[in-house]
């Protein structure tokens, strides 16, 4: 949601773009915003928006109404351009020169609408009506026409349960933050990958939720090389934190504050997103996913939260908790008492929460599978002289098996590819799995009052 702010004695506009942005010059942009004609002058308990923006290098042959109608699909727009970056009205453009592109919706407004809902609803405050009419001309904030066509500013900023303690949005595809939160007692990070066209093309995307394994963060998928096996596909994918061995729990006991890896992920994370980017927030709109740890992650939030994935996938993920012995339930205390917990446990020591491992042994849920596209990964040659390797893959071989049976046995489909080697997560099975989760979500679009 995009950052907002009333004005107190003192202030003015390029202290609070210094203030929220780091940079002095960016006074215009708020003043873009929040619909203020003189940037020099701003009054106490004035409303002011602070919306997200690109930067942008003029090309030869570029055009202020070019450039607006690419970023925007709308030539006349580019009144929104030149005031963010200082352009006075009937200048052109140079080759070189840098561009401010303020982030916005156009909102067609549809029966039933008020300035004040919509206030409410873009910038969580329903008394932030006055900069939205500002923006768009409109004399008397109480009418507003059903077919009118607004223009909406919008960021990224604080909510459910989230703070910003860092970002960089620089890059054009991968845009990286870290979040405080109660719910983990360090900042957790997120990297958010976009599809190419996303700056450009107005359209909503289907997004997945894609989880790192065991002593690992969320920039590893980054590091195997995941804008590359991306590019040109229209999905959006969310790789956050979820500990060295958080399980993607919220764990019986911890000795270090709180590790609550579920609440950040599903009551707090996923309603950020789809807040701040153009998402389907909707069961067709979302798939999870995961390599070890984290497809074990994937399959627990599929079943535990039905509606929220159309499609889940693990690839070399565990499925089964209570086979061997509960050898999964014991490895996850184990590996949580020491690399995350400081002796807590995800389960439970020495007696098991046994109602959290049945709410969270995909086995255990079979029927939450259903009407779902699943997608398995396990390796059938782990090392034999490697212990970790032999130990992780021939479990999840054999917990894959498990739940097969039981999915077919249900008459749930599901695609399973058993592959040579051990532990590790697999380029290759990733390209198949992607083309299936598109194939299977609701596809990238244009909405009808939102672009």
């Amino acid at each position: 949601m995009v950052r907002i702010h009333t004005v107190v004695p003192g202030e003015t506009l390029s202290a609070l773009a210094l203030r929220f942005y780091g940079d002095a010059e960016l006074y215009r942009l708020i003043a873009a915003a929040s619909g203020i004609p003189d940037p020099n002058v701003i009054n106490v308990g004035q409303r002011l928006v602070f919306p997200d923006y690109m930067r942008y290098t003029v090309a030869p042959g570029d055009t202020l109404s070019g450039v607006a109608s690419r970023f925007y699909g709308q030539a006349d727009l580019s009144r929104l351009i030149a005031a963010a970056s200082g352009i006075a009205d009937g200048s052109g453009i140079n080759p070189g020169q840098r561009l401010i592109i303020p982030e916005l919706k156009r909102y067609t407004v549809a029966p039933g609408d008020t300035l004040s809902a919509l206030a409410s609803r873009f910038y969580g405050d329903a008394s932030f009506y006055p900069p939205i009419a500002a923006v768009n001309g409109i004399a008397d904030p109480s009418v507003i026409n059903v077919g009118q066509a607004l223009v909406i500013f919008t960021g990224r900023g604080d909510g459910f349960g989230l703070r910003i303690v860092d970002r960089n949005e620089n890059d054009p595809r991968l845009w990286y933050y870290r979040f405080q939160t109660a719910a983990i007692g360090w900042n957790p990070g997120v990297n958010v990958l976009l599809p190419d066209d996303y700056h450009t093309s107005g359209r909503t995307y289907p997004v997945l939720y894609m989880f790192h394994g065991g002593n690992d963060d969320f920039r590893s998928f980054d590091f195997m090389g995941i804008r590359d096996w991306t590019a040109g596909k229209p999905i959006i994918v969310v790789m956050p934190d979820g500990g060295h061995a958080g399980w993607y729990s919220n764990p019986v006991t911890s000795f270090v504050g709180p590790r609550n890896w579920e609440t950040f992920h599903i009551a707090q994370l996923l309603p950020w997103i789809e807040a701040n980017f153009r998402t389907y927030a909707e069961y067709d709109g979302r798939a999870v996913g995961g390599f070890s740890m984290g497809g074990f992650g994937a399959l627990k939030y599929a079943a535990k939260y039905y509606g929220h994935f159309a499609s889940v996938s693990a690839h070399s993920g565990p499925a089964s908790l209570r086979r061997d012995f509960g050898l999964v339930v014991h490895w996850a205390n184990i590996t949580s008492a020491v690399l995350d917990l400081a002796g807590g446990t995800v389960y439970g020591a020495p007696f098991w929460d046994q109602a959290r491992v049945s709410a969270d042994n995909p086995v255990e849920r079979i029927e939450s599978y259903r009407n779902k596209r699943i997608f398995l990964v396990a390796g059938t040659s782990p090392d034999p002289v490697n212990w970790f390797d032999s130990a992780n893959e021939t479990e999840v071989l054999a917990g894959q098996r498990e739940f097969r049976d039981l999915l077919r046995s249900a008459g749930i489909p599901f695609e399973a590819h058993e592959v040579p080697g051990g532990h590790v997560f697999r380029p290759e099975m990733f390209f198949i799995d992607l083309d299936g989760i598109i194939a299977r979500l609701r596809p990238a679009s244009v909405l009808s009052n939102i672009l």
